[in-house]
Order: C-alpha cells, then sequence, then structure tokens
C-alpha cells in the first residue's frame, strides 16, 4: 500500500499542474496584500479538495450511467492529458475569464486552472480503477496528499516567486508538462492494450 500511495500522490501532484497554478495564481491576485492571498489560496485548496474528491468516488457510476468503459476512458483522458502537456511545454495562456473574491477562487483557479478536463478524466479513471477498501483508502490519502502540496504552494506562492522569479516557474511548469506527456501516453497504451486483449 505504502508504494501505491507515494506512486498516485508523486502522478496526482504533477496532474495538478502546480507551477502552472502557482503562476496563474500570482497573476490573478496581484495587487492583493498576503493575508488576502492566503484566504484565496485556502479556498482554492478546499474547492480543489472537495471537486477531487467527487470525482475519485463517483466516477465508477458515471461509467455505468453512461455506458463507458474504463480503457475508453483512459484513452479519452490520456488524449486531454497529452493536449494539457503540450499547452504546458509551448507556454500557452489560458483565457481564465474575470473574477474577484470567493468567486476567484473557486473559478478559475480551482478548476478548470487547477481541476481541468484532463484532471477530471485523470480522477474518474483511478476511482474506478483501485477496488478493493485498502486501495481506495491509499488512493483517497494520496489525492489529499496531494491537495496539501497544491497548498502549500499557493500558500508559498509570493516566497517561491522570489526565488525562481517567472522565467524559473515557467521552466518548472515545461517540464511538469513533459512529465504528464509520459503519463498521458502510458495511460493511452494502457486503455489500446486492454481493448486489444478483449477484442482480439
Amino acid at each position: 500500500m505504502t508504494h501505491l500511495f507515494l506512486s498516485l500522490w508523486i502522478k496526482l501532484f504533477f496532474v495538478f499542474t502546480p507551477f502552472f497554478g502557482l503562476s496563474m495564481f500570482l497573476s490573478l491576485t496581484e495587487g492583493y496584500d498576503e493575508p488576502r492571498r492566503r484566504r484565496v489560496a485556502l479556498t482554492v485548496s478546499l474547492a480543489v479538495a472537495v471537486l477531487c474528491l467527487l470525482l475519485f468516488f463517483g466516477g465508477r457510476q458515471i461509467f455505468s450511467l453512461f455506458g463507458i468503459t474504463l480503457d475508453a476512458f483512459r484513452i479519452g483522458a490520456g488524449a486531454l492529458l497529452f493536449l494539457s502537456g503540450v499547452g504546458l511545454v509551448q507556454g500557452k495562456p489560458v483565457n481564465a475569464g474575470v473574477a474577484s473574491g470567493s468567486e476567484l477562487a473557486v473559478v478559475p483557479l480551482a478548476m478548470p486552472i487547477i481541476v481541468g478536463p484532463a484532471t477530471i478524466g485523470i480522477l474518474m479513471v483511478m476511482g474506478a480503477e483501485l477496488e478493493g477498501v485498502r486501495e481506495k483508502m491509499a488512493g483517497c490519502m494520496a489525492l489529499l496528499a496531494a491537495v496539501a502540496c497544491i497548498t502549500v504552494v499557493l500558500l508559498m506562492g509570493s516566497f517561491i516567486y522570489r526565488r525562481l522569479g517567472a522565467m524559473g516557474i515557467g521552466i518548472l511548469s515545461r517540464l511538469t508538462g513533459l512529465v504528464l506527456a509520459a503519463l498521458s501516453a502510458q495511460m493511452i497504451m494502457t486503455g489500446i492494450q486492454a481493448f486489444l486483449c478483449l477484442h482480439p
């Protein structure tokens, strides 16, 4: 279980695209004083945790409702994750819209910047893949640990920016994009392989 926990924790941390999320967080909260920025960061983290838990535990039911197979969703989610990775590598900006206060924390910061379409797909697949109480608990704890890491990154946003600068955060975002591209390739290949085994 420890190996499963660590594997899912690291994977989810990168899927959340923390450094891209940090750059957007700093941009959208520009002009905020530190106490207000911390409040927004905590609200973002709470919203992300609630959204992710709902997706993680509701994935299998959603698949059953729409008659979607897990392998088909693996391929689709992998494709979305690949596009997200390519976007990060290319440094494409996101049209986040205009919001303020608590609205800013939930939309667009929590969703779709941190919990985007690719992240939604990954969480639903992960929740459907894990079977048994122990695996579900390991997945849930890994998810909450990844959200806790995102919370720390956002709370230390100003400090990280002073140390790394915009260029440093941009480089880390591009490296995250490369990791996401590799994860997406693995998901797509797993989905195709499982589909071919079921339909030789």
